[in-house]
């Protein structure tokens, strides 16, 4: 069993619906920052997310996860400066008010942390004071990040990364954020996250950390690493690839080793985000609704990729640019999207809306009762009268029904 969460994050766990946002695409930032960072003119681009923020709360979502906005010189994740908001999006003033109008909304904010890596024009990277911060390579040159020539590894044994990391957080947690979504979090050593964490829990013990994991021991992650939750991505691989396949003994599969999980901890599920194919994409508009309705009827803390919930469509592909189409922009505000996707939005709220009212669901356990190729059923429960059963089927029509103590809660079928 792994540590018990704080109360604050414990409530997130147990309450938070996070509305993903990848804020350099939302807002339609030029996709490299030229010239020098440091002197580059400051365009006021954030505040267009404030028009979507009651798009969030009508949604159903408590939180907006919030992905890199610090000083970078491409994607974000090429941070130049933890303290600096990118001049592409805004100041820290634009930010500032994001977190007000959040706050006034009743909207948890987490930023994404890179602490993994920084830029290779990262100031850091030329000065002989700091470069020391740095894994160096056998060439005795800074060491790229998986082969990214833009990416410098940090070197997490080094003290002063820690307390540069420590700093940070701390930084933007006194500003309000409730807490951290850590990038690539698994190349980073787990006890460096144990110091990390325990740090500044001192101050804000609250706080939330959200670790990315893509494969592995997740629980093993969270006991040793001191975070609160991972990213769930056995689960959302087992979604899309049951629907692609027809293939419901994998998603049966998948929905065991999930249960287990939530004997220690509370995973951050998902089924989209902005590394990954939209779901409308990877597995149709039908697909789509089946990978929902598992999100929102098993345990875990999910999040909506902006854009999901309207249908919108892309595919990743693994080129420079190759993330453009699944990191949008959006316009500007909801109004002007048009109608193409509304039954979804519709569906979104109703099913997010279905886990609101069973806030038990967050740490449900979840029991297959049921399965073939085509057909699944499953049970997920909160104890006493507390359960939901979902019936899924893929072939030959897809469709969708939701059953508690008292009746069909929700009902969907294809073209219906």
């Amino acid at each position: 069993m792994s540590r018990p969460p704080a109360p604050g994050s414990a409530r997130l766990l147990d309450h938070a619906i996070w509305w993903h946002v990848y804020p350099l695409g939302a807002v339609g930032a030029p996709a490299v920052l030229e010239g020098d960072p440091a002197q580059a003119t400051v365009e006021h681009r954030l505040p267009r997310l404030e028009a979507w923020l009651d798009e969030a709360v009508g949604l159903g979502c408590s939180g907006l996860l919030l992905g890199p906005v610090f000083a970078s010189r491409s994607h974000g994740y090429d941070t130049l400066d933890h303290t600096r908001v990118d001049p592409r999006l805004g100041d820290e003033a634009d930010l500032d008010h994001l977190l007000e109008q959040c706050r006034e909304r009743g909207l948890s904010v987490l930023l994404d942390g890179v602490f993994n890596h920084v830029g290779a024009d990262h100031p850091m990277v030329g000065d002989p004071h700091t470069s020391s911060m740095l894994k160096q390579g056998e060439d005795g040159r800074p060491a790229s990040w998986e082969g990214h020539e833009g990416l410098v590894e940090l070197d997490h044994g080094h003290p002063a990364v820690e307390d540069l990391v420590v700093d940070v957080m701390l930084r933007w947690l006194r500003r309000g954020i409730a807490g951290w979504r850590l990038d690539v979090a698994y190349a980073v050593p787990t006890e460096f996250w144990a110091r990390v964490t325990a740090r500044v829990r001192e101050e804000f013990p609250d706080a939330l950390f959200v670790g990315e994991v893509i494969h592995g021991d997740y629980a093993g992650f969270v006991e040793a690493s001191g975070v609160d939750t991972v990213t769930q991505y056995m689960l959302w691989k087992a979604i899309w690839s049951s629907v692609v396949d027809t293939n419901c003994w994998e998603l049966a599969h998948a929905l065991g080793e999930h249960d287990a999980l939530l004997g220690s901890f509370v995973p951050q599920t998902f089924v989209g985000n902005h590394d990954v194919t939209r779901i409308a994409s990877k597995v149709g508009d039908d697909g789509a609704v089946v990978g929902l309705a598992v999100l929102m009827t098993v345990g875990g803390m999910p999040s909506v990729y902006y854009g999901d919930e309207h249908a919108f469509q892309g595919v990743k592909e693994e080129r420079l640019g190759g993330d453009d189409a699944i990191r949008p922009a959006l316009p500007d505000g909801p109004a002007d999207l048009g109608q193409d996707g509304a039954w979804m939005l519709s569906l979104h709220r109703e099913l997010i809306g279905l886990r609101r009212r069973h806030p038990w669901l967050a740490r449900a356990r979840t029991q297959v009762e049921d399965r073939t190729n085509e057909q699944l059923t499953y049970v997920s429960s909160g104890g006493d009268d507390r359960w939901l059963r979902v019936g899924i089927t893929l072939a030959p029509t897809a469709s969708v029904t939701v059953a508690g103590p008292d009746g069909e809660v929700f009902r969907w079928a294809s073209g219906g």
